[in-house]
């Protein structure tokens, strides 16, 4: 079926307007005209070219009416008008006229918030079907993959490479090649900890490149409202070390004692109270060493598995070298805004709750303590 309005004339286009659907009878001299094309042979491309175009003028626009046939996979370009929509629609064959688009869009309310991105539509499709597939942002044709905080790369990876079409070797390529993913110059490479939990929308054409910066993308998004280099810079650390605090934050607490537990890190780094200052003794980070997700209780032996470690927060001083995980826009916040309080330790206490308690007093620590071994005794088998 033919367009009867191309070119399309925007000009002539009335919003809200519906053309009529019945063709109106053509004035007596048309009719006359008609004849003469077809006695006057040498004139009837002239004539009756005519004729058409001033028939369209008191016509509908042309349209399919089925259902449409096969598959069509349309992209919705960010900033299109819906006269570009039309057009593009068109031409894939979708629709039979850029005004049946025009008109079917007028017509439904909800057109104005049609959503960038790929929709499956078909072949020959009435107008009215697509804008009712397009305006309805759930037809969008994406991977949704939500990496939840506290991930480490291999574990974000791991839910990449099960929620979309690329293997885990596909997103280690990239990995081996971290430059081309936009990491500040501190990360010195290392993608620990700045693949950025959050819920992300993967159009057909994402790669595994395109994925991965997305979300140091959103890393940077979530440092920039932490204003995180200007708080390294006030509390005297590299933000390299804040994104290391922030790591840690986020595996051991939630919530309102995130930046209790920062306030924490800080003072066990810098304040010499007790035979261990300097020892950061975060369990999180020794299970890191041994290459495995936070277990609760940590024994000697798994300790001193890995007493060489730099991750081994028990024999060595100071922080780990780089994030342990991948901490939330809460953990980043807290690393840098911390809660002011003369806290050394801190015990989570009930594991289902997540109730922490935090003291300055060693032996009050070990009362701490001995309230999480009965727990796990007695109410957990998480411990």
């Amino acid at each position: 079926m033919t367009d009867a309005h191309e070119p399309y004339d925007e000009s002539s286009y009335e919003p809200g307007r519906r053309r009529g659907r019945k063709r109106r009878s053509l004035p007596g001299c048309l009719a006359v005209l008609v004849a003469l094309a077809v006695i006057v042979g040498g004139f009837y491309f002239v004539v009756t070219w005519g004729i058409d175009k001033i028939g369209d003028q008191f016509s509908s626009a042309a349209d399919y009416g089925g259902p449409g046939h096969g598959k069509v996979r349309f992209q919705v370009h960010p900033g299109d008008t819906a006269t570009q929509i039309g057009r593009n629609l068109k031409a894939a064959g979708v629709v039979a006229s850029v005004d049946a688009f025009i008109d079917a869009a007028n017509a439904n309310p909800d057109s104005s918030s049609i959503q960038a991105g790929y929709f499956s539509l078909k072949k020959e499709m009435a107008a009215e079907d697509v804008v009712t597939i397009l305006v309805d942002p759930s037809n969008l044709v994406k991977d949704t993959v939500t990496i939840p905080e506290g991930l480490r790369v291999v574990d974000t990876v791991a839910i990449l490479a099960a929620k979309t079409k690329y293997s885990k070797a596909d997103f280690e390529k990239v990995l081996k090649d971290p430059s081309q993913l936009g990491l500040p110059d501190y990360a010195e490479g290392n993608p620990e900890g700045y693949l950025f939990p959050a819920t992300y929308d993967f159009g057909p054409d994402a790669t595994p490149t395109s994925m991965l910066t997305a979300m140091v993308d959103r890393w940077r998004q979530a440092a920039d409202d932490a204003d995180l280099e200007q708080a390294a810079a006030d509390l005297g650390y590299t933000p390299q070390e804040l994104m290391t605090v922030a790591s840690l934050v986020q595996a051991e607490g939630r919530g309102d004692d995130m930046p209790k537990i920062a306030r924490v890190i800080y003072n066990r780094l810098e304040i010499d109270p007790n035979p261990s200052a300097g020892f950061l003794q975060v369990d999180a980070s020794v299970n890191y060493a041994l290459g495995r997700s936070a277990v609760a209780v940590l024994t000697q032996e798994e300790i001193d598995s890995v007493a060489d470690s730099p991750y081994n927060t028990y024999t060595q001083k100071g922080l780990p070298p780089a994030p342990i995980e991948s901490p939330g826009d809460d953990a980043i916040a807290a690393a840098a805004h911390p809660a002011d309080g003369p806290w050394f330790f801190y015990v989570t206490t009930n594991l289902r709750t997540g109730e922490t308690k935090f003291t300055d007093s060693y032996e009050e620590f070990l009362r701490f303590k001995d309230e999480l071994k009965q727990y796990c005794e007695t109410q957990s088998d998480r411990c």
